[in-house]
């Protein structure tokens, strides 16, 4: 995003006015002005130079706040798109390492889990990994995960609700499980889901997934296929996502927004939010 305007967001559950003049003043910033209620804007004439960004990353760390980089004039307006990944992003869990905590199985699922998403592990090949340690278990227990672990992100309503006032299909693509999105795409009134189907013969997990898995290829051909038929080109696409197997899709927005997120999507995202709820996806439009 090159653009000879540019707005610097900085914002933050512990975000005030006297850790927001302490970076300006540091940096030699203007005086930032509060744009909402745990957000700050500052207006740069050009962008900063590679000294004063690695101390921007270094003040933001030590105090606890999430910056932006973009375009002055950017607005939520422009997007009519936002694909979101659903573990550890919309809701706080990975749902398969929950499902294997009812199986007793939690720490080895949750390592592959973990490998996987820095990238170290093939997604398809992971998947099914894990999903064979399943093998056996009662389909109830994907009901037990929903209703007793499952929570939304913080943020996570006041995100879509803004999203849909400004017009924006919400698509929720996963390379989770479709007992899950189905029933937040339901909840949160989404208008698309995509995920894995897991097998279930006689109330019980076969361990095997059911079609073409959802891996980094198949999200990124969701947000293609869905600016298709919108009509528009990929750059109207805002997509959040925390894994590595997000990175094929967020090469193709408009807007990349890594969420708590590994640092090899860090690193390639536009916009990355480490201590924001996801209602700081909104704050970066004010």
């Amino acid at each position: 995003m090159n653009n000879s305007l540019i707005k610097l967001i900085l914002q933050g559950p512990s975000a005030n006015l006297s850790s927001i003049q302490q970076l300006t003043t540091q940096l030699g910033l203007a005086q930032a002005k509060q744009v909402a209620p745990y957000a700050w804007r500052c207006d740069l004439p050009e962008a900063l130079s590679t000294d004063s960004l690695d101390q921007l990353k270094t003040l933001s760390q030590s105090l606890q706040l999430d910056y932006a980089m973009l375009p002055a004039d950017i607005q939520l307006q422009d997007f009519k798109l936002l694909v979101m990944d659903m573990d550890s992003t919309l809701i706080t869990i990975e749902c398969i390492d929950e499902i294997a905590d009812m199986h007793g199985l939690k720490s080895d699922v949750a390592a592959i889990t973990e490998a996987a998403m820095r990238g170290e592990l093939d997604f398809a090949e992971s998947l099914q990994r894990r999903v064979a340690l399943l093998k056996g278990l009662e389909e109830s227990a994907l009901a037990r995960v929903f209703e007793q672990r499952l929570e939304l992100t913080l943020g996570a309503h006041s995100m879509l609700h803004a999203m849909k006032k400004a017009g924006l299909r919400t698509v929720l693509v996963s390379g989770g499980f479709t007992y899950f999105t189905e029933r937040l795409e339901h909840e949160l009134e989404l208008d698309v889901s995509h995920a894995n189907r897991l097998e279930v013969i006689d109330g019980k997990l076969t361990g095997r997934v059911l079609g073409n898995i959802i891996d980094a290829q198949a999200k990124k051909s969701t947000v293609i296929e869905q600016c298709t038929d919108l009509g528009l080109p990929t750059s109207a696409a805002i997509v959040v996502g925390d894994g590595a197997n997000d990175l094929a899709m967020m090469s193709v927005a408009g807007l990349s927004i890594a969420f708590r997120a590994k640092p090899v999507v860090q690193a390639k995202a536009d916009v990355a939010l480490n201590v924001s709820g996801l209602d700081g996806v909104i704050n970066l439009f004010q």
